[in-house]
Formats: structure tokens, sequence, C-alpha cells
């Protein structure tokens, strides 16, 4: 069912937006030609997956093509949502280009949150767009929120310690777990709270692929209801093989969710991680690490950056995710963004000059050089051809978005899949945990 996009009270049941169509309630300057380095719109990023030689080429290219000044502002992605909440209803707090999580876009959307791109669309890449994405960002045909990056999870893992303890690379996903299990019980070089899969107990995002591959859902639509899937037959037993590895495989921390999964992996404290395959550039193993200064810019300093990034993609490995049938990968979640002008922003022109710039082909590009993979689907070869781009294509091929229901972000806002999954890695009954999630679900969409 498709909703219609009206003036619409967000989560927190006091603050209202707008819903307008193609504009802002505030004035928008004139023209966007030499506007003047005194005028500053600000575009809020979210997290370090956009690096910074992308920022910087959005600050710089902006400023030569419209005379006026980008301010970007990065905010994490935990806690997101209420940080939006109060933003997005205030004309001097929001800002005037978005990045929103994939999962999010459809609440906000809705909400009213975001200027029409209608007009944009086909300038902007159209039917090359991600249409998942664009889905997420559309209500009655107008669209809102467009694709920004798309980043499939993949596992990466240490060669190293997979040879010690004599496993090897799992082909399906009850493999998966078992190499999880034998690696946790060889810890190959006695590290304290070794884990053979880095999964803390907050981290759904990964607990996902074992409730799609058993053919569980989060939620379900009937009529015009939502019901929480975590009950079903087929969560349940996907909720029971996510409650052993929790047991066996891993010594994450249970109150913990997926942020930087690579910082233990780099200390040896586990011996695989899963997360976009951007995460490559922060993979930083002791024994490659020259230590260089990360602000010297000589000749010698690149050089050996380069000979340490070399030397850490040696000694890591990297696989999709493997499914319940052999050499085929799992079902995982659809990792990324949507990018949107805030309805309220008083600079519409500059706010869509700016998305011209994000959806270009030089900026496309460079996203995918960079490991993400490009809201125009026309440009994934941008991605290459190396192991890095081969996983996030091969896991990228069958990936998922979350319920496409109207109050998702108001889930993730209560953090309600945290706690669930953090209940289940802590030994929980998991049929009544289910119950009472799904029950949680049910009252936040409905």
């Amino acid at each position: 069912m498709r909703l219609a996009r009206t003036t619409a009270v967000l989560a927190l049941g006091t603050l209202t937006l707008t819903a307008c169509s193609g504009g802002s309630p505030a004035e928008s300057q004139e023209g966007t030609s030499q506007a003047g380095s005194d005028t500053e719109i600000r575009l809020w990023l979210n997290g370090g997956d956009t690096p910074d030689e992308l920022r910087e080429y959005l600050v710089d290219t902006f400023a030569a093509e419209t005379g006026a000044t980008l301010a970007i502002e990065e905010q994490d992605w935990n806690g997101l949502v209420p940080r939006l909440q109060t933003a997005l209803t205030s004309a001097e707090q929001t800002p005037d280009v978005v990045e929103i999580g994939n999962t999010q876009a459809p609440t906000f959307t809705h909400a009213g949150a975001f200027a029409d791109l209608t007009d944009l669309y086909d300038e902007l890449g159209g039917d090359d767009l991600l249409p998942g994405f664009v889905e997420a960002g559309t209500v009655d045909d107008a669209v809102y929120a467009l694709p920004y990056y798309s980043g499939a999870r993949a596992v990466f893992y240490n060669k190293d310690l997979f040879a010690a303890a004599g496993v090897e690379v799992p082909t399906t996903l009850d493999e998966f777990t078992a190499a999880a299990v034998a690696l946790q019980q060889a810890n190959p070089r006695g590290a304290a709270n070794f884990s053979g899969f880095w999964f803390p107990g907050q981290d759904w995002y990964n607990a996902l692929p074992w409730i799609y591959e058993n053919g569980g859902e989060l939620a379900v639509q009937e009529g015009d209801e939502w019901v929480g899937g975590l009950s079903s037959p087929e969560s349940q037993k996907a909720l029971t093989e996510i409650q052993r590895l929790f047991t066996t495989g891993t010594n994450a921390p249970r109150d913990a969710d997926s942020n930087e999964p690579w910082i233990p992996f780099n200390n040896g404290e586990t011996a695989m991680f899963s997360a976009p395959t951007w995460a490559r550039w922060s993979i930083d193993l002791p024994e490659c690490n020259k230590g260089v200064d990360p602000e010297d810019t000589s000749e010698e300093a690149v050089a050996l950056r380069a000979e340490q990034q070399a030397c850490n993609e040696e000694k890591t490995g990297i696989f999709p995710l493997p499914g319940r049938s052999e050499g085929e990968p799992a079902t995982v979640f659809a990792g990324g963004s949507n990018i949107a002008i805030p309805s309220m922003s008083g600079n519409q022109e500059l706010a869509q000059e700016l998305l011209r710039i994000i959806f270009s082909d030089e900026y496309q590009t460079m996203l995918g050089e960079n490991g993400l993979i490009p809201g125009n689907t026309r440009l994934a070869d941008t991605l290459g051809d190396d192991v890095y781009a081969v996983a996030a294509r091969d896991a990228a091929l069958d990936a998922r978005l979350t319920p496409p229901a109207e109050k998702w972000a108001d889930v993730e806002g209560e953090r309600i899949l945290e706690d669930f999954f953090q209940q289940i890695a802590s030994g929980a009954d998991v049929e009544q945990a289910a119950a009472a999630a799904d029950q949680l679900i049910a009252d936040t969409l409905n």
C-alpha cells in the first residue's frame, strides 16, 4: 500500500513538519551564480563512510560552481533519528542537504520532511538510480530522497589465523557458524576474550541474514496493519541459530553495536568481522604498520603507506557471507544512504546545485573508486574488479532493505532491535523475547 504524503507528526509526538511539494516554507535565495562566499549551506554526512577526499571535492567544486561556501557537518549514526526529528522541524537548525539511512527514508519522506525532487529526478540519474533506494524516498510517484550509495556487507578474515586453526573459508551458512566456533576454540595466538566472529549483542544488521535465509521477516503487512515477524517458525529457527553463534562463536560485548568492527580485528581480538567493503581502508594490522604520521605527505610517507596497505590486504581475505545452499551468497542487509533536501531549508536552489555535483559522473565515480556502490547503477563498474569489488557485488545481488513501513525509522529510533538482540545474546528465552519485540514493533508501526 502506498501512503499519501501529508502533514505528519514524527515519533516524539510533539514535532510537526509541514508537507510541501518542491519548496521550502522559508525564502530561497535568488539564483545560484556567484552567490558570494558569505552565503553558506550545510551538508550533514553520517559517520566516516564518505572519505575526506570526497568531502574536499564537494567543498571545492561547490565553491567554484556557485561562489558559495559548503560546510560539511559529520553526524554520528547513533542517535541520528532524534537529532533529525529536532533539526528538520526548524528553519534555524535544519541542514540544507542531509544524508539519511535508507531504512529511515520512508518515515521522514512520509512526514513531509523533504522537498520534492521529482523535477530533478531524470537530470540526477533517473531510472539508473538504485531502485530500492528510490522507492524508499518516493510517495505517490513523487520523489523526495535519492540514493547516495549502497554497501552490502561482506566478511573480512585474518588468513594467518584461519591457517593456524586449520579452518577453510566457509561455503554455507552452517559452515560459517562452525568456522566461527572452531576459530574461537583454537584461539591460535592466545588472545584474551578472543572471538571467532565479531558479533556484538546489539548488531541486528549482521543478524538479519539468518532471518532472511530461514524465510523469516522483521515485520509483515497484513491489510492496513503491520505485524512483527520475529515469532514466526522461520524467524524462531533463525534466532535459535543466532543465539548459538552468540554463545559459542563470539566474545564481543553483549551491550555493543556494529560500530567499527575493524578495531578488534586490528587488535587481534577476532578472526572475522562483517562490514561494507570500504572497511578495507580501516584495516591496520600491527605486523603491517610502518608507523607513518597520517599527516606526512612526503613521497617516502606515501610509499610506506602503500606498502602498509599492500601488507594488510595480503594478510586479510574477504568473502560474501554464504547462504543456505553451497556457492550462493546469503541475503544480507543492503546498507547505504539516501540524500535529500529538507523542506525547511531556506537555500533550496543552492541545495539543488549541490545535488547536481553529488550525482555527477565525476563524484559517483569517486564513490565507486572508494569502495562504495554508487547511487547511479550505470557507474557500478567503477568499483573495479579486485576481490573487494567482487565481494561487494556478490553480496549486493540479493541484498534487502528493512520493511518499507512509514514509521520504520521510529523502530530504529526506539532501538527496539538493538535491545531485542542484546537479550538474545544474553541468553533470553527466544520465544518470549520475540513475542515482546513483535508487540513493540507493531505498536510502533501502527
